[in-house]
């Protein structure tokens, strides 16, 4: 009886941790400054880094998320290749790709990029603050796929549109938009979650569902 009962509560405990065909499942990477930073230590000029916040933004919108702080100034395509394998994981165990999004901010979202470069896979991506124009020349070996999202604040340095960067991945990429803030924060918007950029995000992630 009592191996039963262990059996039992085994099996549920399998089927409540495996991944589900219907959840919507969100990386999220994080900007450079955590990487060297305590999430409790203010940016000089931004203030606080809210990512417990934008976290919980997230997982209120329903999303299950995977997300971890950063630390040691990561390699970011050594660390999109991880990432990959546990997208590549998700969908062998039957999660469909247009439930899968990929979101970062600044540095983070270079590291998207690399997952949209490596990852075999169609997903939603929500790059935020991640391109400028030289990155054509510097950054030579990204090529995006899937959908993606491109925000950008008019007042920040990477705060331009990136459809150069979809002239090199036409082969792959399977739609792309702009969207543009003003909110005069320059780079510092994507430190806050409530600055125009979570609810784009979100809708963009749940649009690559409802297209199923």
């Amino acid at each position: 009886m009592k191996y039963l009962l262990v059996l039992f509560f085994g099996v549920l405990f399998f089927y409540a941790c495996a991944p589900s065909e219907q959840q919507l499942y969100l990386f999220f990477f994080h900007n450079r400054y955590l990487e060297n930073h305590l999430i409790e230590e203010p940016h000089p000029v931004h203030g606080n880094m809210e990512y417990n916040e934008i976290i919980a933004a997230f997982e209120e919108a329903g999303f299950h998320v995977y997300s971890e702080i950063r630390k040691g100034n990561v390699n970011a395509r050594e660390y999109a290749l991880r990432k990959v394998m546990q997208i590549d994981s998700l969908v062998a165990s039957g999660v469909s790709p247009q439930n899968i999004s990929v979101v970062g901010t600044s540095k983070g979202g270079y590291i998207a990029q690399y997952v949209a470069t490596l990852v075999d896979a169609d997903l939603n991506y929500v790059f935020v603050a991640s391109f400028q124009e030289s990155d054509i020349s510097s950054v030579s070996e990204i090529r995006w796929s899937g959908r993606v999202l491109n925000i950008y604040e008019k007042s920040d340095p990477f705060g331009v549109s990136a459809i150069a960067r979809t002239h090199l991945s036409m082969s792959r990429i399977k739609e792309y938009q702009d969207y543009e803030l003003n909110t005069g924060m320059g780079h510092g918007f994507l430190f806050k979650e409530n600055t125009g950029w979570i609810e784009p995000a979100i809708a963009w992630a749940k649009e690559g569902v409802r297209q199923n």
